[in-house]
């Protein structure tokens, strides 16, 4: 028996019909509407998470869309992948650069002193580059794991499943 929450959310949801015919939408309409990018399939959701993940560390700004057009053209799920851009929003993002900034810190090695004589060039220098790799690392390593920890999660709940399912017959 399905919740009836689930309902009035589809039912609150916009039709594909309206949102073919929204203004903004109508040039990439066919391409963002395919059906095939709003399935739940194995495949398909975890590409969306990877996409989602990459973005949402690459770039501070326009994730979503960013991660959308990606979706259409490595036919990844639209919902998760939009999902997985707010992991950085800005409540979040200080924390994540300053965890990014630690981890390419640590890699470049050489502490940096914050009385720099240099002015703020080489202050964006000197904290740019670590974060800039971390915030890399974390893009790369997040997408990798999104997509392996989905199909992961995915064949235990189907294998879960089936042995339920050996367990009544």
């Amino acid at each position: 028996m399905k919740p009836a929450w689930r309902d009035q959310f589809r039912q609150a949801l916009p039709k594909r019909d309206t949102l073919a015919a929204h203004p903004w939408l109508k040039p990439v309409a066919r391409h963002v509407l395919d059906p095939q990018l709003w399935r739940l399939q194995h495949e398909a959701v975890a590409r969306g998470v990877a996409v989602g993940t990459f973005w949402a560390f690459t770039i501070p700004f326009a994730q979503t869309l960013v991660a959308i057009a990606h979706c259409t053209w490595w036919r990844a799920n639209i919902p998760a992948a939009a999902a997985m851009t707010m992991v950085t929003n800005p409540l979040t993002i200080g924390f994540w650069l300053w965890l990014a900034y630690q981890l390419g810190e640590s890699i470049l090695g050489a502490p940096i002193s914050l009385a720099s004589d240099g002015g703020t060039r080489s202050w964006i220098e000197a904290f740019g580059w670590p974060t800039l790799l971390g915030m890399g690392l974390f893009a790369v390593g997040g997408a990798a794991l999104g997509y392996g920890g989905v199909k992961l999660i995915w064949r235990l709940r189907v294998g879960l499943k089936l042995r339920a399912r050996k367990t009544r017959a």
